[in-house]
């Protein structure tokens, strides 16, 4: 998948916001997608590549993306507890 864009200060003094791409997981919840985000880290010592995943909750209104989706997520003011992005396109 892709690694999470920096965040940057603006001359607003705001960041900008995470632009993420994953996998859609889980579709069970109302207006709310699982996202698996993957992306690959050198191992400091060793040198081995290592697949890293991070699931995030998104908001989907109306349901639209179904598991196995391709999607872009684009992170956006606390929605609730654990959800903090918001599903922008399919990627």
């Amino acid at each position: 998948m892709t690694t999470p864009k920096e965040t940057k200060i603006n001359k607003t003094g705001h960041s900008t916001r995470k632009t993420l791409v994953g996998v859609v997981t889980s579709d069970k919840m109302k207006d709310t997608v699982v996202v698996k985000v993957s992306n690959f880290v050198k191992h400091p010592k060793y040198g081995k590549f290592l697949s890293k995943d991070k699931k995030f909750k998104a908001h989907d209104k109306g349901n639209t993306k179904k598991v196995g989706d391709k999607v872009t997520i684009v992170e956006c003011a606390p929605i609730s507890k654990d959800k903090h992005f918001v599903v922008v396109q399919e990627a």
